[in-house]
C-alpha cells in the first residue's frame, strides 16, 4: 500500500471517527484505534499514540466552547485531573509492557461497555445539599437551562476521585478518552447534572490524554505519518458532528447507531485478540 493511499484511507477514517465521536460525545478513539489495527495492520501501540494526539486536539476545540457558555466546571475538572493524569501516566507504562492481545481484549471491553452505557436515559440529577468536602474545596457551581440559571451542589468527592484514577487507568491504556467512566464518576457518583458532566469531561479529556501522550512519544509510538492524518481526518468530522447535532431534534437514533458499530468492533477486536491476530 503506497503513503498516499494510507494517508487517504487514514483521513477519512478518521472523518467518520471524529464525526460519530462528536455526535455520541464519546471522541474518535473507539474507531480510530480499530481501523488502524484491524484494517490497515498498524501495530496497536502506534494506534494508540496517534489516538492520544487526536484527543488533545479535538478536546481542546470543543472544551473553549462549553467553557465560554458557562458549562464546564472548571474547578471540578482541574480538582479531578490530580487523579486522571496519576491513572493515565500510569496506564500509559503499563501498555508499553503488556501484550498488545491483552489490550485489544480490554479494548473490545471496554468498548461493550460504552455502547451499553450511551444507551441509558439521560437526566439531570440536582443535589441542593453538596457534602462537606464539596463545600470546602468551593466545587459547586451553576449552569445556564434555557432563560434560567441551575445551581448544583456535589457528593461523594472521595468516590468520584478513586473512580477518575480507574478512567485515567483506561485512557493510558488503551489510548481513548475513557470519557463514559468519567461520565459515571461525575453524573453518577458525584450526582453532578449530566450536562455538566459531560462538557466537564470533554475538559478533561485532553489533559489526561497528554499525560499518557509523554510516555507513548518517549517510546517512539508517535509516528507522523500516522497521527496527522489522524488529527486532520478528526477535527474535520467533529466540526461537522458539530453541525449536524444543532439541527437534530433527536439523539436516541444517534446513540443506537454508535451502540450498534462499537459492539460489532468491540467483536473483532476481542476475536482477534484472542486468537493472536492483534
Amino acid at each position: 500500500m503506497s503513503v498516499i493511499v494510507f494517508t487517504v484511507i487514514v483521513v477519512l477514517g478518521a472523518y467518520f471517527a471524529g464525526l460519530l465521536g462528536s455526535l455520541t460525545g464519546l471522541g474518535g478513539g473507539f474507531i480510530i484505534i480499530p481501523l488502524l489495527t484491524l484494517v490497515l495492520h498498524v501495530d496497536i501501540h502506534y494506534a494508540i499514540g496517534a489516538s492520544l494526539v487526536s484527543v488533545i486536539a479535538t478536546s481542546s476545540g470543543a472544551a473553549a466552547a462549553y467553557v465560554k457558555e458557562g458549562i464546564t466546571n472548571i474547578r471540578i475538572g482541574m480538582f479531578l485531573e490530580i487523579a486522571t493524569t496519576a491513572g493515565a501516566f500510569t496506564g500509559a507504562i503499563l501498555a508499553v509492557f503488556l501484550p498488545t492481545q491483552y489490550i485489544a481484549i480490554l479494548f473490545g471491553l471496554i468498548l461493550i461497555f460504552s455502547a451499553i452505557m450511551s444507551l441509558r436515559n439521560k437526566v439531570e440529577d440536582v443535589v441542593t445539599k453538596p457534602s462537606p468536602f464539596a463545600t470546602k474545596l468551593k466545587l459547586s457551581g451553576t449552569y445556564p437551562m434555557g432563560n434560567k440559571t441551575v445551581a448544583y451542589g456535589v457528593t461523594n468527592i472521595i468516590g468520584g476521585f478513586l473512580m477518575m484514577i480507574l478512567a485515567g487507568l483506561i485512557s493510558g491504556l488503551l489510548g481513548i478518552g475513557s470519557g463514559a467512566l468519567k461520565v459515571i464518576a461525575m453524573d453518577g457518583v458525584m450526582h453532578i447534572p449530566f450536562k455538566v458532566s459531560t462538557t466537564t469531561s470533554n475538559f478533561m479529556i485532553g489533559v489526561t490524554a497528554a499525560a499518557s501522550a509523554v510516555v507513548y512519544f518517549q517510546r517512539g509510538y508517535i509516528h507522523p505519518a500516522i497521527a496527522m492524518p489522524v488529527v486532520i481526518g478528526v477535527l474535520l468530522g467533529a466540526v461537522s458532528g458539530s453541525k449536524i447535532l444543532v439541527r437534530a431534534t433527536s439523539s436516541l437514533w444517534l446513540r443506537w447507531l454508535f451502540a450498534i458499530i462499537i459492539t460489532i468492533i468491540a467483536i473483532q477486536m476481542i476475536y482477534n485478540g484472542a486468537t493472536g491476530k492483534i
